[in-house]
């Protein structure tokens, strides 16, 4: 019994050892509470480590120098053919070398040809004017103006004295008509008055009425030579003034057209006893003009001829000899002696390249073993997409870049010669210094 109070009694302390620490417990949780609502919690900044980058990659692809350029033709010729090929495939060519010739060189050869004749005759015109006219020439000359009138002088005698002769003739034939007519008139008037007399006989039963109709075949006879007469006086006047007429008018005519041969013959004369400024003008225009057109001639006849921009070597023949020139001209032609990288660097890694930095690369495919290496020679100035796509399916194909070229050192340079739009992996060292 007493040990059953004992432990009552030494449980009582413990019991309220125990509701104390819970009583303290709740006023704490209480408090907290208070305190969060009444000022909030700030958060402590995270410190973060800054990582340096030491180089930036990117994809790229290997080309020649100045990019690979599709030689053409000029576009003016448009639809040529190739008529002889002068190069073959990985052959090094110097600039202004001939690679090919077109269908059209012979007859632009013609042409030039012609252009250089017609600059000869027209500075030999130019020589003669600048000269002026010999003294045979001037003598002929006068001799031809003298011998047009001497011809219009005969001319007009000979003309005169033609119509002379028709109005002689026309007079002569009138006279003769007219003495005709009246000889007719009077034999009319002499026949009618026996015919009057013999119808009076006849009337008066002297004569037979036979010879009374004689009497009157006499008058109609006599009326139509008179009718007669008078018709051929008419028609010989209208003929012969016709004639007088017409030949008045040809003489005329022939008398201007001589006149006007010597207006022409002595204004030749004219031009050519007299060395005008004018005249030494033209000439001298017309030789300039020749030689424009021969100039002409030796361009449309260079263009013929395709010839390499630079030195550098022929990667792909694409027409060949009987072949029309498509849209990929002639030949793709490049300068293969010194090759680069173009690199698509991030846009958001852009800032971190500067010209001079060096870079290394190593083929994506394998196409040349180990590294080559070459200097940032170039950054583009605009952001595009990327045009390398890189072998990871997830890689991001709208990535936006801007193309960094690297020139690569000789020995790395003809490692890849034969490598064009070959893609490779670029790292570019970075200078953290300079971006501070």
């Amino acid at each position: 019994m007493f040990f059953v109070n004992q432990k009552k009694q030494n449980l009582i302390p413990i019991s309220l050892g125990v509701l104390a620490l819970l009583g303290g417990t709740a006023i704490y949780g209480i408090y907290a509470v208070n305190s969060d609502t009444a000022q909030p919690k700030v958060d402590e900044p995270m410190v973060t480590e800054k990582v340096e980058l030491k180089a930036v990659t990117a994809l790229g692809r290997i080309e020649p120098e100045g990019e690979v350029i599709q030689l053409s033709p000029s576009p003016d010729l448009g639809g040529t053919k190739i008529s002889q090929l002068l190069v073959k495939e990985g052959e090094r060519v110097a600039q202004g070398q001939t690679i090919a010739i077109l269908d059209n060189n012979a007859r632009s050869q013609a042409d030039l040809e012609l252009a250089k004749q017609d600059v000869k005759v027209a500075e030999a015109n130019l020589a003669i004017v600048k000269a002026g006219a010999k003294s045979g020439e001037i003598t002929a000359q006068e001799a031809t103006v003298k011998r047009i009138k001497a011809e219009l002088r005969g001319e007009l005698t000979a003309n005169e004295a033609l119509i002379a002769r028709l109005e002689a003739q026309l007079r002569t034939e009138t006279a003769e008509k007219q003495a005709t007519i009246e000889r007719l008139e009077a034999e009319l008037a002499k026949a009618e008055s026996d015919l009057r007399r013999y119808t009076q006989l006849e009337a008066d039963g002297v004569i037979s009425e036979s010879e009374l109709e004689s009497r009157n075949l006499n008058v109609d006879t006599a009326a139509k030579r008179l009718v007669e007469a008078k018709a051929g006086y008419k028609r010989t006047l209208s003929t012969l003034e016709q004639q007088i007429r017409e030949t008045r008018a040809i003489s005329q005519q022939e008398i201007d057209t001589l006149e006007e041969q010597i207006a022409e013959a002595e204004a030749t004369l004219d031009r050519i006893a007299e060395v005008r400024d004018v005249d030494v003008q033209k000439a001298q225009a017309e030789v300039d003009r020749a030689i424009a057109a021969f100039k002409k001639a030796e361009e449309d006849l260079a263009l013929t001829h395709v010839k390499a921009p630079t030195d550098g070597q022929i990667m792909t023949i694409h027409a060949y000899p009987g072949e029309i020139v498509g849209d990929d001209g002639v030949v793709e032609f490049g300068q293969t002696k010194q090759m680069m990288v173009v690199a698509e660097v991030y846009e958001s890694d852009i800032n971190r390249v500067e010209i001079g930095q060096k870079a290394t690369v190593i083929s994506e495919t394998s196409a040349f073993k180990g590294e080559i290496t070459g200097t940032v020679s170039h950054i583009g100035l605009k952001i595009g997409k990327q045009d390398v796509l890189d072998t990871d399916p997830a890689a991001d194909v709208d990535s936006r870049v801007v193309e960094v070229e690297i020139r690569l050192d000789s020995a790395s340079s003809d490692r890849v010669s034969a490598l064009t739009n070959s893609k490779a992996l670029v790292k570019i060292a970075v200078n953290n210094d300079s971006k501070q």
